[in-house]
């Protein structure tokens, strides 16, 4: 991949890869420098890059990677001295339309904080397969050859999150 490629590759897709990060972190800071360490590793890695094939995957599996390996490092430090956790508050959007009311803005804007809040309390296997799934909008094919799993697993992983979010999410909706 060439430097403009990988311009391009940024252009088009760097602000799905902000979006995913966001979600993945549920930290706006934290999410800022998932981003920033994603594409300063894509930029190291262009060479491996084939910009033919599908690059904002190949994007994504680098952000899950390097979330991973943040979490891991994270929780072998607090094995070894218990460090406070960064604060987890989810920033609403703030989007919406002029055609709706007030009434009807506000509703909407609480079953979105709502469907946010069951994605993030699912466990993480099951997010990121949730996350990538209907956020990103990637294929079950697309999803296996990111974090490198079965496709018969991400399906079932994908079943299993949705049965668990229509019971969390029975009343709300």
């Amino acid at each position: 991949m060439t430097k403009q490629e990988l311009e391009q590759c940024i252009e088009e897709y760097g602000r799905d890869i902000y979006s995913f990060c966001r979600y993945l972190t549920n930290d706006l800071p934290e999410a800022e420098d998932l981003y920033q360490d994603t594409f300063l590793l894509a930029t190291e890695v262009k060479e491996r890059i084939e910009y033919n094939r599908n690059p904002k995957s190949y994007l994504l599996s680098i952000a899950l990677r390097i979330w991973k390996n943040k979490k891991r490092k994270y929780a072998w430090r607090k094995r070894i001295a218990d460090v406070r956790s960064a604060d987890d508050a989810l920033e609403a959007d703030s989007g919406g339309t002029a055609e709706l009311s007030l009434e009807e803005q506000i509703l909407a804007t609480e079953k979105d904080e709502s469907v946010r809040i069951a994605v993030s309390h699912l466990p993480e296997k099951l997010k990121i397969v949730v996350l990538l799934f209907y956020m990103e909008e990637l294929t079950t094919a697309q999803i296996a050859e990111v974090i490198k799993i079965p496709v018969g697993t991400v399906l079932s992983r994908l079943h299993e999150a949705r049965k668990r979010l229509k019971k969390e999410l029975e009343d709300v909706l």
